[in-house]
């Protein structure tokens, strides 16, 4: 077909067998005698470095010890008992500045560190595909909980309250659970996972989903404080920071989250459109999934932008050299200046290229140059919208865009505890918000255990 007559956005760019290669596993699991290999190439560090390096704790030269003596079981519940939602993060954690990043088999004599996140994958798959109950729900204690959020953080917090046996209810503003590793994560790294991962938390048992519900719209603050013992909010950052250019709503110019969201609840990809011509702003795993699953939808050229060198990025090197590979272009120190638009549609978008100046503070050249674009998806990062606490979230204590809490996840409100993306955390991982819900969910079990030998001995 000449090039005249393609739409500018358009569906159907690829043909059914191309998309499903193009968005097949990007990272297959191991079958047992390639798990075995890798698992004794682990040296079961005392005091393991990797261990400590992981936000959740997980004995990871303990589970792979299992492996090696065909102990799944053992190895799978070493894993999920201090990470739940371990089956994901195996497929989605940054492991290179994390677990595998701090392995010590990274030395000069070495030829790569222990694949850790494959052997948790290996070790954990066969508990979601054979729906294996590894734990139980615990005799009712009486209290209820409601938690916010069914995302990574909301998930964690709610699963280790049901084996605390308190009855949990989670409310959640989308129709499926998962947050964002059901909307929000490129479909290569994981297909049908999240839904099969969430099923198997849920059927623990004690814990009820309601969904359609939001802060600020049906659902008040203070009426979850007075018809529950606890509330716990996983609400992340539903926000999206604009680029404050004019004409950032002409048509073409989208935020990532919305086309990755898209992406991942659409059930046949040669109807989903995409633009010829893409350019990507931001340097964040938003940013690599939206420009990858781009070109992979068939888009001709795909430009990701970023206002900072490579070092700055929130994407690991890792993940920019897979975005590389893919057909990705990634122009550095580069700052959007203007949407140019023709005929009410997006024509191309204007950047300066930038530097530091002697204080280290970033600015512009006053170099522009024009990239031709018909889809401009912003992903330049996302806020707290403090509208989805209702209408008394001013009485929350919020502190640079989060949510603040103590070191039991406790807000400013009595009653209300926070964790995930929606607070401050050490990393905005899915791997940091399990973390996250599991500490808040331990913090809220010794509260209402306290009340009850209060109330127990009046």
């Amino acid at each position: 077909m000449p090039r005249k007559e393609i739409a500018d956005i358009d569906a159907g760019r690829l043909s059914a067998q191309e998309l499903a290669r193009n968005f097949d596993d990007v990272s297959p699991p191991l079958d047992r005698q390639r798990a075995l290999i890798a698992a004794q190439r682990c040296y079961y560090c005392y005091d393991a470095p990797c261990v400590q390096a992981c936000p959740t704790g997980i004995d990871i030269p303990g589970f792979i010890r299992r492996i090696t003596t065909d102990n799944l079981d053992g190895a799978a519940r070493d894993i999920l008992g201090a990470n739940i939602l371990g089956g994901m993060c195996a497929r989605v954690c940054p492991t290179e500045i994390l677990c595998e990043g701090s392995c010590v088999r990274n030395g000069p004599d070495e030829l790569a560190p222990v694949q850790i996140g494959a052997l948790q994958r290996y070790a954990t798959d066969w508990v979601f595909e054979g729906d294996a109950r590894l734990f139980e729900r615990g005799a009712d204690s009486g209290f209820s909980i409601a938690v916010v959020g069914a995302g990574p953080a909301g998930l964690a917090c709610a699963h280790a309250l049901a084996r605390a046996g308190h009855r949990v209810t989670i409310f959640d503003a989308h129709e499926k659970p998962g947050g964002l590793n059901e909307y929000g994560i490129a479909q290569y790294k994981v297909l049908g996972f999240a839904a099969r991962e969430v099923e198997w938390l849920l059927s623990i048992g004690g814990i009820e989903l309601r969904a359609g519900h939001a802060l600020g719209k049906n659902l008040n603050l203070p009426e979850l404080q007075n018809d529950f013992d606890g509330v716990f909010l996983g609400v992340g950052l539903a926000g999206v920071n604009a680029l404050g250019l004019e004409r950032e709503q002409v048509s073409g110019v989208r935020n990532a989250v919305d086309f990755i969201a898209e992406l991942r609840q659409c059930a046949d990809l040669t109807r989903l459109a995409v633009g010829r011509r893409v350019v990507v702003i931001g340097g964040g795993n938003t940013a690599i999934d939206a420009s990858v699953q781009s070109r992979k939808l068939g888009a001709e050229s795909v430009t990701m932008v970023y206002r900072r060198g490579a070092a700055s990025m929130g994407a690991t090197p890792a993940e920019q050299e897979f975005a590389k590979t893919e057909g990705v272009t990634i122009v550095e120190w580069a700052q959007p200046r203007r949407i140019i638009a023709s005929a009410g549609a997006l024509a191309a978008v204007e950047f300066e290229y930038t530097q530091l100046d002697a204080q280290g503070r970033l600015i512009g050249t006053g170099e522009l140059v024009q990239l031709p674009a018909d889809t401009l998806l912003k992903a330049i990062g996302q806020v707290l919208v403090v509208g989805e606490t209702g209408s008394d979230g001013a009485l929350l204590d919020i502190r640079g865009g989060r949510i603040v809490v103590n070191s039991d996840y406790q807000t400013s409100l009595p009653g209300v505890w926070a964790g995930g993306d929606c607070v401050e955390s050490k990393h905005d991982l899915t791997v940091q918000a399990v973390e996250d819900g599991k500490r808040a969910a331990a913090s809220i079990d010794r509260a209402l255990r306290q009340r009850a030998s209060r109330n127990g001995g009046d």
